[in-house]
């Protein structure tokens, strides 16, 4: 992990779950961090907890949902180190429900933050990036991204998105590299979002299995540390008892 050092590394997600694993691990190796969320007391007490990193993470309150807030996140990092080197599309929600029950709401929240959250990053870096002739952006999507399931529809319509949008990136853009991290049940926040009690229920079970944030973390961070010619295009990372 010593090809870490000194990295300039965005996370969007940050105040928790994966993101803020990341944020531990990266920071640990020497990485540099500008990281977004919305609730910035989770992002400070998160740098507190780091302990003697002056400097090396900077703390942003970003609302994915606004391609203003994802500017100004980005436009940071390049003031702060004048370059970046990673984006991590991390943020995102699952309020799942069947289609019967019409939650509209919460489709456009899963669409706005899922999907049209990374499509801002993409944009506030594509070009940047494209001018250092270098980059990597890593994106966030599910095994929900590689099948479908009841109640979940929605939300793995926005992951199947992330993976065509990522692949795409990869196609058009040769000096980028496009990394796509599918997780399985992990020990995050996610099911919270889900309203309805009864599928909200039966999620909290299944993922009594979940794996640790962290090693999805790591994963992350081994992509980042391949040579630079070396393009990890997908890791699929489930509990080994997790059927789908």
């Amino acid at each position: 992990m010593n090809d870490l050092q000194g990295r300039i590394v965005v996370i969007t997600g940050a105040s928790s779950g994966i993101g803020a694993e990341t944020v531990k691990i990266l920071a640990q190796h020497g990485a540099h961090l500008v990281i977004g969320a919305r609730r910035v007391d989770r992002m400070d007490a998160l740098v507190s907890e780091l302990g003697n990193i002056e400097g090396q993470v900077i703390v942003k309150q970003t609302d994915v949902t606004k391609q203003a807030d994802i500017d100004s996140l980005i436009r940071t990092a390049l003031d702060k180190f004048g370059r970046i080197d990673v984006l991590i599309n991390n943020a995102g929600l699952m309020p799942l429900s069947f289609l019967s029950q019409t939650k509209v709401d919460e489709w456009e929240q899963m669409i706005d933050v899922n999907l049209k959250g990374v499509l801002y990053g993409i944009a506030a870096v594509i070009g940047p990036m494209k001018l250092q002739q270098s980059g990597h952006i890593i994106n966030i999507a599910s095994i929900a991204g590689h099948s479908v399931f009841a109640t979940g529809s929605v939300y793995c319509a926005t992951k199947h998105a992330v993976r065509a949008l990522s692949e795409g990136l990869r196609q058009e853009e040769p000096h980028i590299r496009t990394t796509v991290i599918s997780p399985g049940a992990v020990d995050t926040e996610l099911p919270n979002a889900i309203s309805d009690k009864r599928i909200g229920a039966a999620t909290q079970e299944m993922y009594q299995q979940a794996i640790s944030a962290t090693k999805v973390a790591e994963s992350i961070a081994w992509t980042m540390a391949q040579p630079a010619n070396v393009d990890v295009n997908e890791i699929v990372i489930r509990p080994v008892s997790q059927s789908q």
